[in-house]
């Protein structure tokens, strides 16, 4: 085993305030695995309160000017944005390679994905247009209008190091917001590089900032009076918190939590093109997705037998490495203890009684060995009262369900305290809407297996994996991120006397 370098060696990763580099007074640091080879890659600082009041304060003495900036030229901001990320979108995806594990072409996907969120924001100035009634009454006329809400804050996992944060402050910022990221300490240079070519992109200094953290940094976060929003992603009782106490300071609030995603796979499924599905969506990024899928449900016996038999070849033979060999189909889960929790679960779903069909522990890369690797899981035969059918895994762990018939998976689905993403896959158009129509899920896939809505419309799941009144991204963001007055008016006749009305006005 070769020796891990010393964190003196490593390169550091601070914060970036006021549109530059901040070393301030860091709580500590924590180290930046490159989870494909097991061994610390850099050190970021991880911020106290005061690093967290000095982005704050930095951002609100940015508000005044920036909200009252032309929405079309903070759309311009968010055009060059958009030239540069694509500029440099391999770089990037490298960063992303490095410090989560996810393959090269799943990293330039998360971009992608992102980059619409920041396309949709350079449509700002058609976004924010209020709405004009003249005449409501005599001489009165009456409109509404959008205005940025002041320090907007975003709380953002490991999972996706640019496309989450790119969900929120694309949107925030294009509405006249200021905005503090606080990335996950585990992938946090993305952040930084996000804040660097805001500033090329002529983003004035302070309007976004970039704090590294653990709880010390979120609570700050939280707890600051000058912030007035607060987006947030990640497990549901981080989300519970993040929304219990964000609330209870007056903060507007969305947190958007954990799943456990069902396929409905129904007998006239065309079972080549269903296992095509449940291979990208159940072990793609090594099932570190919050729209995974993670339970497959076969409707009737003959089914369950066919699906697991064209799966279980496929998730053995499933190509494991390095993200940067662009061979490889899948990398490393993100920390040797996330990889221990994983075959945690793994071990449980033996000890419970379900079918291991295909078993990911130990399993070991060639040039790799230190990585966090575990390999494509396949459970058969699980029950809903097994933790491996209730709880989140976020790893490349697969459950086949076996029910009797379309009822029984609808009921499954709905039943579950997770109301993030589903999906059905059928020939049957009738059992599909009423699929769609029926079950208590936030986002739903028919013969779509991972059904992330498009920027132009909004995100959000239901029951324990959402906290809040809005989705992310899409018109909901620009709800959340602004204020709306309604304004009426009467400009009087001098020559006209009303005298007092005490009565409430009709008309």
């Amino acid at each position: 085993m070769s020796a891990q370098p010393s964190p003196d060696t490593l390169p550091r990763i601070g914060h970036f305030i006021a549109g530059r580099p901040y070393a301030g007074s860091p709580a500590g640091s924590a180290p930046v695995y490159d989870p494909a080879r097991g061994v610390p890659s850099a050190e970021v600082d991880l911020a106290s309160a005061a690093d967290v009041d000095a982005a704050v304060r930095a951002a609100h003495a940015a508000f005044p000017e920036w909200s009252q900036t032309p929405a079309l030229k903070r759309a311009r901001v968010m055009f060059r944005l958009k030239e540069l990320i694509e500029r440099d979108m391999d770089r990037l995806a490298r960063i992303i390679v490095s410090e989560h594990g996810k393959v090269l072409s799943d990293a330039k996907g998360e971009l992608q994905r992102g980059l619409e969120v920041v396309e949709y924001a350079c449509g700002i100035p058609e976004l924010m247009k209020g709405e004009y009634t003249e005449q409501i009454a005599n001489g009165i006329d009456a409109w509404t209008m959008r205005q940025a809400l002041g320090v907007c804050v975003g709380i953002t996992p490991f999972n996706f190091p640019a496309m989450v944060p790119m969900w929120m402050f694309p949107m925030a910022v294009a509405c006249g917001n200021t905005f503090v990221l606080k990335p996950s300490e585990r992938d946090p240079s993305l952040g930084v590089e996000l804040a660097k070519l805001l500033k090329e992109a002529g983003l004035p200094d302070g309007v976004f900032n970039v704090v590294h953290g653990d709880k010390t940094a979120v609570d700050a976060l939280l707890d600051h009076d000058l912030v007035r929003a607060v987006s947030f992603v990640g497990s549901t009782p981080i989300a519970e918190y993040i929304y219990a106490r964000g609330c209870a300071k007056g903060k507007r609030v969305q947190a958007l939590g954990g799943a456990k995603n069902h396929m409905i796979v129904m007998p006239d499924a065309d079972l080549d093109k269903t296992a095509d599905a449940l291979m990208g969506a159940g072990y793609g990024a090594a099932g570190e997705r919050c729209m995974a899928i993670s339970v497959a449900v076969a409707v009737g016996e003959a089914t369950a037998d066919a699906l697991v038999a064209k799966l279980a070849p496929r998730v053995a033979a499933l190509r494991i490495g390095h993200g940067l060999d662009e061979s490889i189909e899948m990398g490393p889960v993100v920390t040797a203890v996330h990889r221990d929790r994983i075959t945690g679960y793994i071990d449980d779903g033996v000890a419970s009684g379900a079918e291991l069909v295909v078993d990911g522990r130990g399993h070991r890369v060639a040039g790799c060995e230190q990585g966090f690797f575990v390999g494509g899981t396949l459970f058969d035969r699980v029950t809903p009262a097994m933790r491996i059918y209730k709880e989140e895994i976020f790893g490349p762990v697969l459950c086949v369900v076996r029910v009797a018939d379309f009822t029984s998976a609808l009921a499954l689905v709905d039943a579950h305290e997770f109301g993030n993403g589903t999906a059905i896959f059928t020939r049957d158009g009738q059992v599909a809407r009423e699929f769609a129509h029926r079950v208590q899920v936030g986002m739903i896939g028919i013969n779509v297996p991972i059904p992330v809505p498009m920027a132009f419309h909004s995100f959000g799941g239901w029951k324990k994996s959402l906290m809040g009144d809005h989705h992310a991204h899409g018109p909901e963001s620009v709800r959340f991120y602004t204020k709306q007055k309604a304004i009426t008016q009467r400009w009087l006749n001098h020559s006209e006397s009303t005298g007092a009305e005490f009565a409430m006005p009709t008309h």
